[in-house]
């Protein structure tokens, strides 16, 4: 690896710290600032949980156009730094408003709460096709990509673990100001906001792009993007298959802070817990290259559901005894790191796959996929969640809690068995059906390993010096024809041949 490469690979996993950081704040934790910090009624909770959720599947539905947008664009910056910047600054500032204090009522709150979380989800689209479409332009060698995936998922686990870590102890670190939470949280998401953009300044500085395939690109039309989409087998299946991992992935996750509080009857474990599953999953990222020297990626992809599923197995029937949370946890999350980096590696493979099967190269509207499948899990999340909360009696339980705060413990613990039952069932149970569905599909239908790929590369350079020596040659052509004098309709006629 050059030193080029060495360059790029650190700049852009570094652009992921900051940025799924604060989208972790954004997807585990509004949820829970809203019902625990804010403090809203079921009827509020019920509408905002459908709004988040209709809003993310409108918003994963636009993605796909939103790459249409970014694989259209040319500017000396590149096509992806001008949308990575933009997309940044929105992100960040809308952060700021979804944790405001501005002190409105409910149904004003909630209002402002919809008009912000769709900008959100609009700019963090932007930003995040943008960025991981960066990703295949920096190289199409596989084991290049394995290592700038593998040591991006790791920075993007920092963030997000840090987050975890931090959040919870947020009011505790700034109790020397003298605030309540909701002032707290907000100066919070500021300073979040802050690392964010330090962090994705070090991609877009540091980061060159391979702009070869710029310079031959054609803009993308809604049939080019349709045509993309639709005409990508391998795409689509790795689409629906990351999909149902996510929406799996994101309501356990979605429910981490609850459970602790509301099932094992100590909040301040979850950060614990998070700490060991943090190591899990930084070792997992860390050890795959070693992994990858043995087994194929299909083996490493088959052996990590098998571990996933176990661990779903274990982790309901713990009973809250927390050496079977801590096994099940370590199981999960380690395969789950695996999964997370084959998936985006299957995503960018997918890129070739389009190129070399549709004869266009649409690297935006093929990683337009990524945030889509983000979104769209993360959606179907906060709808299962919020609902949960509601149906189980858990919202009901902490709006008692807040009003009553000299007696919330006791009102915690008397949370009753059938509602952590119905929280346990929607956490671990409906994401482990959804999980094996997607790893079905898979098995079926996806088709590109290593000697495919190989095969793909191959053919696509064979057409590309194809196509250089047959332009070379037209062009030696009609410097001897204008020599020679030839009259236009030979001209005419060459052009002709060589369009066809």
């Amino acid at each position: 690896m050059d030193k080029q490469m060495k360059r790029n690979r650190i700049c852009f996993g570094l652009g992921t710290v900051g940025r799924d950081a604060l989208y972790s704040l954004v997807s585990m934790y509004l949820l829970v600032h809203l019902t625990d910090v804010v403090g809203f009624s079921d009827g509020g909770l019920a509408v905002i949980g459908i709004m988040l959720t209709a809003f993310g599947i409108f918003d994963a539905v636009i993605d796909p156009f939103v790459g249409a947008i970014v694989d259209s664009t040319s500017t000396k910056w590149g096509k992806f730094k001008p949308w990575i910047f933009i997309g940044m600054i929105g992100t960040g500032v809308l952060t700021v408003l979804l944790f405001h204090n501005f002190r409105l009522s409910e149904t004003a709150h909630i209002v402002l709460l919809a008009a912000t979380y769709f900008l959100f989800s609009i700019f963090f689209s932007l930003n995040d096709i943008a960025y991981w479409s960066l990703m295949p332009a920096i190289s199409k060698d596989q084991g290049v990509r394995e290592g700038v995936g593998a040591f991006a998922r790791i920075c993007a686990n920092v963030g997000m673990f840090a987050m975890v870590l931090i959040y919870l102890n947020v009011p505790s670190m700034f109790s020397w100001l003298g605030l309540d939470d909701r002032d707290v949280y907000f100066i919070f998401a500021m300073i979040v906001t802050v690392i964010m953009w330090i962090f994705q300044s070090i991609t877009l500085f540091g980061v060159k792009e391979d702009r070869s395939h710029n310079e031959k690109a054609e803009k993308t039309s809604l049939r080019d993007l349709f045509r993309a989409l639709a005409g990508n087998d391998q795409l689509l299946i790795t689409a629906v298959s990351m999909a149902l991992f996510m929406i799996g992935y994101c309501t356990t996750t979605g429910f981490g802070t609850y459970y602790f509080k509301y099932a094992y009857g100590d909040e301040g474990m979850y950060m614990v817990f998070a700490a060991v599953l943090a190591v899990a999953q930084l070792t997992a990222l860390s050890l795959f290259p070693l992994f990858r020297k043995k087994f194929t990626r299909k083996q490493l992809y088959t052996g990590s559901m098998i571990a996933v599923a176990v661990s779903y197995v274990i982790f309901f029937l713990s009973f809250e005894f927390l050496p079977l949370i801590v096994i099940a946890g370590l199981g999960l999350f380690f395969a789950q790191a695996f999964i997370q980096l084959l998936m985006l590696l299957f995503l960018a493979d997918a890129v070739e796959y389009g190129e070399w099967k549709l004869g266009k190269r649409n690297e935006a509207a093929s990683f337009a996929v990524q945030p889509f499948i983000n979104q769209f899990g993360g959606a179907a999340s906060r709808g299962i969640v919020s609902f949960t909360l509601i149906i189980s009696g858990i919202n009901m339980i902490s709006q008692e809690a807040l009003a009553n705060p000299d007696k919330a413990a006791e009102i915690i613990a008397a949370t009753p068995d059938s509602a952590i039952w119905i929280m346990k069932l929607s956490m671990m149970i409906l994401p482990l059906i959804c999980i094996l569905i997607g790893f079905v599909l898979y098995m079926k239908k996806f088709k590109i390993d290593e000697k495919m790929y190989e095969e793909i590369i191959r053919d696509l350079e064979e057409r590309e010096r194809s196509g250089e020596d047959k332009k070379e040659g037209s062009e030696e052509d009609g410097d001897k024809e204008g020599k020679e004098g030839n009259a236009p309709e030979s001209l005419e006629g060459d052009s002709c041949n060589v369009q066809a």
